[in-house]
């Protein structure tokens, strides 16, 4: 009866530790569920697992969804946002003036993270992106055309990570 006990116990702990983790995202994106899912690795390292979620796990992306990304090494927030916009760059936007007021701003928002840290990214009705570190409210950016070029990153065809992709939008 005590083993019982314990492994419900730790069934709930774990489901808690899950809900919790997906709050922002119940918080912003109505009904939403999971389209799909994928990891980045780079070399030999694996970097972060990155899911999306949709309302009804139905990712478009004119409507609210959200991008998760639990990290599996430590990075600089500051490395996160060059990256981010050496992939904007990668995809064809060359408006350096532009480029820079957004890494600007992605600098202030992304913190450092450790290995099990998870940001997650929330493209909300106005279009604006959210960002979450876990379940704590970071920044925002409140530029349509920022959200589009930042989550096309991973949801565009452009993207350089094209299996990533494809195991997100749920068409593996």
């Amino acid at each position: 009866m005590r083993r019982i006990f314990i492994l419900g116990l730790a069934a709930l702990l774990i489901s808690g530790a899950a809900l919790a983790d997906t709050k922002p995202i119940l918080k912003n994106v109505p009904d939403s569920q999971k389209v799909g899912s994928g990891r980045l690795s780079f070399l030999i390292w694996d970097v972060y697992d990155a899911a999306l979620y949709a309302p009804n796990k139905i990712y478009q992306s004119n409507q609210p969804f959200a991008l998760k990304l639990s990290y599996l090494i430590d990075l600089k927030g500051k490395d996160i946002a060059t990256r981010s916009v050496e992939e904007m760059q990668k995809q064809g936007f060359v408006d350096e003036l532009q480029l820079r007021k957004w890494q600007e701003a992605m600098e202030e928002i992304f913190p450092d993270v450790k290995e099990g840290n998870t940001i997650t990214g929330i493209r909300d009705e106005q279009g604006h992106a959210l960002f979450y570190l876990d379940d704590k409210f970071i920044g925002s950016v409140n530029e349509k055309d920022f959200t589009n070029k930042f989550f096309a990153i991973w949801l565009d065809k452009k993207t350089s990570e094209p299996g990533l992709r494809i195991k997100l939008l749920g068409m593996n």
